[in-house]
């Protein structure tokens, strides 16, 4: 099998259509993505446990300080630049919208891998591992950011999947 053949058939699995040796564009393969249900099955979940994160931090709901209140904590107490600030909460609120419509899904999957980075180097690689289930330690370990990191890294590597507005984009 020649590596045109190899390149093909992958862009083939990826989107559904066959490239016949044209080049692909850069919008295919950022949308490109299987007809699985599995990416579906991780995207839901990654939604339903960052949107409540980010609901905190952009509205105020679920016990958070809203905007304002984050942008203070992630500028004065983190010191983040306050474009950087604003970046982070609209990811961690856009993001999981995004990710139930399947829709920039490698975009939202890029941007949770780089929140959950910064987290963990600026708060919680002090704390350990663990997360903090007992109050036995000074804070919550970054297990919890790994675990999102994983999630995320799968979407940005394989796509939507099926049931998203990505295969969609990625076949026209």
């Amino acid at each position: 099998m020649s590596t045109n053949t190899s390149a093909t058939l992958s862009n083939e699995h990826l989107t559904g259509q066959a490239t016949h040796g044209e080049a692909v564009s850069f919008r295919a393969r950022l949308f490109a993505t299987n007809a699985s249900w599995a990416p579906v099955l991780l995207r839901g979940a990654l939604a339903v446990v960052m949107f409540p994160h980010g609901a905190q931090k952009a509205l105020g709901w679920f016990g958070g300080y809203g905007f304002a209140g984050t942008m203070g904590f992630l500028t004065e107490k983190v010191g983040l630049p306050t474009p950087l600030a604003a970046l982070v909460i609209a990811i961690e609120f856009l993001g999981p919208l995004f990710l139930l419509a399947g829709f920039a899904t490698r975009f939202a999957a890029a941007g949770f891998i780089a929140i959950m980075l910064g987290a963990i180097f600026t708060t919680h690689l002090p704390n350990g591992f663990f997360m903090n289930w007992f109050g036995a330690q000074a804070g919550e370990g970054y297990e919890y950011h790994l675990l999102v990191i994983g999630m995320a890294l799968a979407l940005l590597v394989g796509g939507a999947g099926r049931a998203s507005i990505d295969r969609k984009l990625g076949r026209s």
